[in-house]
């Protein structure tokens, strides 16, 4: 699971600005996936091989506004759910009462806080203007300037420092299922279904699952951990405080999941907000199933399953490797099938390829199909496979930059043809080698 690390601070100091700055300084490989919208409030990143999620906030204010206090209520929930914080302040104004409003609030947290005072231009005469700030009583302040890019790397250095180890399982001995869809699209009903009892509420107004709810269950010998989440809204959607978090405690519920089953409601076909959604599954590098709910009552002819699966299909084109079901959470019709099919994606997320059929695989691409580059020779030595969950592949190459991402498409498709890998997407590692 992805730790979290908040941005906190009064109006004005440059929280958006260093936001931006550290996503702009993302080490991790980053997919280009078309159709996907990213929020800009919250993003994946990754400093020195420690991947984290990173949350912006409003500007904190304690008066009688009502706004102000719905913004102080969004900031605590998000210190609450972070495992570090970064308490922003500005050189240029100097301390003031409402920076020492939020770090009373931060001691309160009891969390790991690293102070940072933005907006210094001159770190020759640093040491003058930060003195000030040690009054708040949250350890050595971090001169920085977001604008310009300045010591954001020492910023880093200390949020990493304080972060927990990755773990990307709770429990490893269960298969993690998360449930994710838009409000009202039956995911509580399915999640109810899947455990055989009452734990969740199922109501028939959206958001009433706010938390993600864990229940362990065996079936058929196996042990699974089904996550039950929040509806996801669109941005503009989603209010301040406790609706925001619900939607950051669902990412997080992917983040720790082997398999996201993505529930769609059948009566009104793909929409936007589920392509958002399964980007989610999918930038996170999770197995996924597509669950068509609801199918009992959708008026059906001899071709409207396979018209539905050809609409999916073309619609999120970024994960062609998706399973899907049809099912109705409420009636119970077809949701036998999903634990076999849970099972048999578990397994492809997990698959591991000998090297030398994957270089026997590779020989016969690269003769059928020889990567290209104009004026330069591409030249593939050997492949290995890295990783498994999701199965990750490298490549070892002449010239890195040349190989363009069709190619690498029709190196996964060959993949697929010969191993598999339903329901898991498939990534590559290029790196350079020469003779």
């Amino acid at each position: 699971m992805l730790p979290i690390v908040s941005i906190v601070g009064r109006p004005n100091v440059g929280k958006s600005t260093l936001f931006n700055k550290i996503m702009q300084q993302r080490l991790a490989i980053v997919e280009d996936t078309p159709g996907v919208t990213r929020d800009r409030l919250y993003g994946r990143t990754d400093w020195n091989g420690v991947p984290f999620m990173l949350v912006d906030t409003g500007g904190l204010v304690w008066d009688d506004d009502p706004l102000a206090q719905a913004v102080a209520r969004q900031a605590e929930i998000a210190i609450d759910e972070s495992d570090v914080t970064i308490f922003l302040t500005d050189a240029k104004t100097g301390l003031t009462g409402e920076d020492h409003d939020v770090a009373a609030m931060l001691r309160r947290s009891q969390k790991q806080v690293v102070l940072a005072v933005n907006k210094v231009d001159d770190f020759s005469c640093s040491h003058q203007l930060l003195a000030e700030f040690y009054e708040l009583g949250l350890g050595e302040p971090i001169p920085i300037s977001a604008a310009n890019g300045l010591n954001i790397g020492d910023l880093l250095d200390a949020v990493v420092a304080h972060l927990p180890a990755l773990t990307e399982h709770e429990e490893d001995d269960s298969i993690s299922v998360a449930i994710i869809g838009r409000p009202n699209v039956g995911k509580s009903s399915l999640f109810n279904r899947l455990v055989g009892q009452e734990r969740s509420v199922v109501s028939d107004i959206p958001g009433t699952t706010r938390d993600a709810i864990d229940t362990r269950i065996v079936h058929a010998g196996v042990l699974y951990t089904f996550i039950d989440t929040a509806g996801l809204r669109k941005k503009s959607r989603i209010g301040s405080g406790i609706e925001y978090y619900s939607m950051l405690r669902s990412i997080r519920a992917v983040e720790r999941s082997d398999i996201a089953i993505i529930v769609l409601d059948g009566r009104e076909g793909l929409t936007e907000q589920d392509k958002r959604i399964a980007g989610i599954a999918h930038e996170a590098g999770k197995a996924s199933i597509l669950l068509v709910n609801k199918w009992d009552i959708v008026e059906k002819d001899s071709d409207t399953m396979a018209k539905y699966q050809k609409e999916l299909r073309q619609g999120l084109q970024f994960m062609d490797y998706a399973n899907i079901e049809f099912v109705s959470a409420l009636t119970g019709a077809r949701c036998a099938r999903l634990f076999p099919l849970i099972l048999a994606t578990m397994e492809e997320y997990q698959r591991r390829i000998g090297t030398g059929l994957l270089n026997d695989l590779l020989n016969d691409a690269v003769l059928a199909n020889p990567p290209s580059a104009k004026g330069r020779k591409v030249k593939i030595y050997y492949i290995t496979q890295a990783a498994i969950k999701p199965p990750r592949f490298v490549l070892f190459v002449n010239a890195p930059e040349l190989l363009h991402f069709s190619w690498l498409r029709y190196l996964e498709n060959r993949l697929r043809e010969a191993f598999g890998f339903a329901g898991t997407p498939i990534n590559f590692i290029i790196r350079k080698r020469g003779k």
